[in-house]
């Protein structure tokens, strides 16, 4: 059986739309907790595939959290192997930084169920071809980055110039939370909660509005993540 390998790092945040996916088509896959010691002793190698999941964190965290660096390595040594990898947030963040692009933080923080448009290069992706121009999805991210040299770009919010992008063949960052379930966003919004009110966010919003929009999200995210799967089985 073909495995994939899923950096993750709280226990909110899971593969959710993309584990359906996965199981969908035959595909494994295990979790591994950056902040876990024996993480440090995994191999990419092993895996058909790498994903790396968001978090409470920043790549500019390093000092703090080791962890980071050693999943920098990780992410480095996937694309080295040609393996498919896709970032969700704090992931296509990394993934970012390990291709040399910039990573800082945003003006003000973008949380909520917000509208995301895909780019005219997302036309021929094989991830986001044949979608809507655009989606409302769940946006929750305080840093953004550069479109790393040689990517290219495929989605854009009002706020952010990059909210997807592809790498190669096989290499892609989301910083929307496209994988997003009901029973994630209420874990999310509760581990968060002081976070969001302090940045002038209604908790009670963000699961409210979940029920509005997951139901129309639910096609485009079970396409994007059916190809990312697609693109495991074929390695």
């Amino acid at each position: 059986m073909r495995r994939v390998l899923a950096l993750q790092h709280h226990g909110c945040e899971t593969l959710g739309v993309i584990a359906d996916e996965l199981q969908r088509v035959g595909i494994g896959w295990s979790y591994c907790s950056g902040a876990e010691q024996r993480c440090a002793c995994v191999s990419v190698s092993d895996a058909h595939g790498l994903i790396v999941l968001g978090g409470p964190f920043s790549v500019h965290h390093r000092d703090r959290y080791p962890f980071i660096e050693n999943e920098m390595r990780m992410i480095r040594q996937a694309l080295n192997l040609g393996k498919p990898v896709l970032g969700i947030c704090l992931g296509s963040q990394m993934l970012a930084a390990v291709l040399g692009a910039g990573v800082w933080a945003a003006p003000s923080p973008e949380i909520g169920w917000l509208p995301v448009r895909l780019e005219e290069s997302a036309r021929s992706d094989r991830l986001f071809h044949d979608l809507p121009t655009s989606f409302v999805t769940c946006v929750w991210h305080g840093d953004i980055f550069d479109l790393p040299a040689g990517a290219v770009s495929l989605a854009r919010s009002d706020l952010t110039t990059c909210q997807a992008y592809r790498y190669g063949a096989n290499a892609y960052g989301l910083l929307f939370h496209l994988e997003m379930k009901r029973e994630m966003v209420a874990a999310c919004v509760n581990a968060f909660e002081p976070r969001l009110r302090q940045v002038g966010v209604d908790p009670r919003h963000c699961v409210a509005e979940a029920r509005d929009y997951l139901t129309a999200l639910g096609p485009v995210a079970s396409t994007v993540f059916g190809r990312w799967a697609e693109l495991v089985l074929s390695q």
